[in-house]
């Protein structure tokens, strides 16, 4: 029985609702009425369903982009001959490949990279499949100076790291650290700039705009 047939039934006397209270006759029409609304809200025959959602959200590409002095390793799976287990950026952007020779690839992340190769390839090896892997990077760096763990330069591979990831990338600070006077050279407009960075302060979830992202180039000091 449906809900319009379970109110008919009630209006019309075949099902007998005497003795009840009429707060209780109001919530047999209300579920009738949502009976109805459920029952008219079946999938109609030949009705598309509504797409499911992706169990697999598309991955983020890395924002890391190629630059000269990167060791790039390019494969082509079941293809050697169009493979380079290593290959150097040259200053002018591009890299020697077999196959296409002079290849341009300054200012693509692997991901734009190995999808430029495959469509360049498949035009010689139907159904190309291309991997790119950024085996050595030396384009984009930050340094590090004094009392620090690991002092010496460190390959930016993010547009996202932060001054408090780089540190705890290098091993963090020594015992001598003057945590509060830590800072951050920077070279805006051709000129040097001092950005403090308060190391006590922002593990303490304060002064959080002083965590900024670093450029190539950077160097942290730590007095």
């Amino acid at each position: 029985m449906n809900g319009t047939s379970l109110r008919a039934y009630i209006r019309g006397g075949l099902i007998s609702v005497r003795g009840l209270s009429p707060g209780f006759v109001a919530l047999l029409m209300t579920l009738a009425s949502g009976m109805s609304v459920v029952h008219g809200a079946q999938a109609q025959p030949g009705a598309q369903a509504a797409p499911a959602a992706s169990a697999h959200p598309p991955q983020q590409q890395s924002s890391y982009r190629i630059g000269a002095g990167d060791v790039l390793e390019i494969s082509v799976w079941n293809e050697p001959q169009a493979s380079v287990p290593g290959v150097v950026v040259r200053p002018d952007g591009k890299v020697s490949l077999p196959l296409l020779k002079d290849f341009s690839v300054m200012g693509l992340t692997p991901m734009e990279l190995q999808q430029a190769l495959t469509a360049s390839l498949d035009k010689l090896i139907r159904g190309a499949d291309v991997t790119v892997v950024v085996r050595e990077i030396h384009s984009k760096k930050v340094y590090l100076v004094g009392q620090i763990a690991k002092i010496g330069s460190m390959p930016l591979t993010s547009d996202d790291t932060t001054i408090l990831q780089a540190i705890a990338e290098a091993g963090g600070l020594t015992p001598y650290a003057k945590k509060s006077k830590i800072y951050v050279l920077r070279i805006e407009n051709g000129k040097k700039v001092k950005l403090p960075f308060n190391y006590e302060a922002v593990v303490k979830g304060e002064h959080l705009e002083q965590n900024i992202p670093l450029i190539p180039d950077d160097t942290i000091v730590v007095p």
